[in-house]
């Protein structure tokens, strides 16, 4: 998930003419290493365990670098916080649980044709898209799909 191929986030940075100080490759391979889309208080959390000397906004700092270097990707899920992930190696949708936050990345190719087949029929063919889709779990809150409980 976390390379452009098969490179580090930290080869990215440097590919770009970044400066990489120590604590920018702590937060990068905090990043690089990251199963979940951490916001950046979760980042500082992280990277803080391993140099106790990095500051909050020092990451700050950092994302919005790695951000406009396009090798991360910044998500708002709907939670009032920026999360951030790796660019990935493949496109792929997100699956929120609103009652947890778990994101939850998938790929289904019969959405992916039905976007192109949309797009085609309005006239347009697709450059790029996003996909989110906020639940809660079945055995949660099921209300029978017409929003009535």
């Amino acid at each position: 998930m976390a390379e452009d191929n098969g490179k580090s986030l930290e080869e990215l940075c440097a590919e770009r003419g970044m400066r990489m100080t120590g604590q920018r490759r702590v937060i990068a391979g905090v990043l690089q290493d990251a199963a979940d889309h951490p916001d950046v208080e979760e980042l500082y959390r992280r990277a803080s365990a391993v140099d106790p000397h990095i500051s909050i906004s020092t990451v700050y700092r950092t994302v919005k670098l790695f951000e406009d270097l396009g090798i991360i990707e910044k998500h708002e899920f709907r939670d009032g916080r920026a999360r951030y992930e790796p660019l990935p190696d493949e496109h792929h949708d997100h699956l929120i649980d609103v009652k947890s936050g778990q994101v939850i990345e998938f790929r289904n190719a019969r959405i992916e044709a039905l976007q192109e087949e949309i797009a085609r029929e309005l006239g347009y063919r697709i450059v790029d898209h996003r996909l989110e889709l906020y639940a809660v779990p079945l055995d949660e809150g099921d209300d029978g799909g017409d929003g009535k409980a």
